[in-house]
């Protein structure tokens, strides 16, 4: 292979044999994944165009979903990993069967998040100290979104378990399709129907109900085909949760960082929070684009371990390391030079802009570290190494904290906080690096 000349060298060498796989799971789950962001990116684009503080109280709104919602996030990758290795070890219809136990446990999770949020609601965004007029734009937002949650809960376990399959193309159809959708349901709430922040909640509630439906009937007609049953099984129910338990830990140190940058935010002032929400946005964006290499990863480890096929774990998680640099050095380009054109999207306010523009250079900077951090995740959730991956989420929270503290004593503003989510990213390259060279995570067969 002939060396390559300047950042050339960061690419991924053309011709490895694993460039076949990864793209194939990976491309599709890129397209889904970013299709993600965009119903936030969206809402914040419309509502933004109302008001900075309509986008503020989307911005704390939304803070409290994601952290809610993220804490489940292990009935997507939990559910990828086993179904995965089941289907590596030859088990079709165990896979089926894991999966149609993460779907019950998906819903009954949701009806619980329901209820507590409703009753919570205003607690809970009182903890964002913001002004009045903020707080009432987020607590109608909250409340009407809350009930969206079963089915977001849901389209999460469904898509965990089409991805252990190996199919990555399903939920790209049925995320893009409801992010066209979501446009067109807020574009018509909003300002068709003058609902404003509440007609944005409510398209994106009837969008994700859709996309439940869509997707819950792609897993009942694959049961159907293995003459799997779609009644609960309450033990496999219970065993979902318990595995789960480890990737919430790691779940909830992650959450508990962003939600502590969200309230920082909301500290420094409104512009930085309505600012902080735009950027997020973007960082969120960029996110699920390079995630969608470690997503590809946690279904290839999965299935490669659960054949047993030790050598081929290796070879794939390096060859998916080089790709995250490489996803990481392109998107932090395309992130500053694409700025100017796309921050006056998100509001006119010029003020809002600026502040914006200040952190976007912060934000592409740390986009290759994000890439390795994200694709060795991917490999230690697909290989079932969840308890680890909670004790190193509580490291990195702790790598965050006096960051954080630091940017609130000496006033270092929006600038000094993205500083402080940087500090935290190379936490967790670190906890992540040291524990993907040693061989303790590699375990094989059906089942860890």
């Amino acid at each position: 292979m002939t060396a390559r000349a300047g950042w050339l060298r960061w690419l991924p060498p053309a011709r490895h044999r694993h460039d076949r796989e990864i793209l194939r799971l990976a491309v599709p789950t890129f397209a889904a994944l970013v299709a993600e962001p965009l119903f936030l990116l969206t809402d914040s684009a419309i509502i933004g165009h109302l008001g900075t503080e309509q986008l503020a109280g989307l911005g704390v709104a939304a803070t409290v979903l994601t952290v809610s919602v993220s804490l489940c996030i292990f009935l997507a990758y939990g559910t990828t990993a086993a179904v995965a290795r089941r289907l590596g070890a030859g088990d079709h219809a165990g896979a089926i069967r894991q999966g149609v136990d993460g779907l019950w446990l998906a819903l009954l999770i949701g009806l619980v998040v329901l209820g507590i949020g409703t009753v919570l609601a205003d607690d809970v965004i009182g903890l964002f100290d913001t002004t009045s007029a903020v707080a009432d734009y987020a607590s109608t937002y909250l409340r009407i979104s809350l009930f969206g949650v079963p089915a977001m809960l849901i389209v999460l376990a469904a898509t965990g378990v089409l991805r252990g399959l190996q199919d990555t193309r399903t939920p790209l159809f049925v995320s893009v399709g409801a992010c066209v959708v979501n446009v067109v349901l807020n574009l018509t709430f909003v300002y068709g129907l003058g609902l404003g922040i509440a007609g944005s909640a409510l398209g994106t509630v009837l969008t994700q109900l859709t996309a439940a439906a869509v997707l819950g009937s792609v897993i009942a007609r694959a049961a159907g085909r293995e003459h799997t049953s779609l009644r609960p099984d309450w033990p496999g129910v219970v065993a979902n949760s318990r595995a789960g338990v480890p990737l919430v830990v790691r779940t909830l140190t992650l959450q508990i960082v962003l939600g502590l940058a969200a309230a920082v935010a909301a500290r420094i002032g409104t512009i930085s929070v309505a600012a902080y929400q735009i950027a997020f946005g973007v960082w969120t964006l960029l996110a699920y684009a390079l995630d969608a290499i470690a997503i590809a990863g946690q279904a290839i480890v999965g299935r490669y371990l659960g054949a047993a096929d030790v050598p081929g774990t290796r070879a794939a998680s390096r060859r998916m390391v080089e790709w995250g640099v490489a996803a990481g050095v392109l998107t932090g380009l395309a992130t500053v030079l694409a700025s100017p054109p796309y921050l006056p999207l998100f509001s006119p306010d010029r003020e809002l802009q600026a502040a914006v523009a200040s952190v976007i250079p912060l934000v592409a900077l740390f986009q290759p570290v994000a890439g390795v951090v994200f694709v060795l995740d991917g490999v230690l959730i697909g290989a079932g190494d969840a308890r680890y991956l909670a004790l190193a989420g509580i490291g990195t929270m702790l790598a965050f904290l006096p960051a954080a503290a630091v940017v609130l004593r000496w006033d270092l503003g929006l600038t000094g906080l993205w500083w402080a989510i940087g500090v935290f990213m190379l936490a967790r390259l670190f906890f992540l690096g040291v524990r993907a060279l040693g061989p303790r995570w590699i375990l094989t067969g059906a089942v860890r």
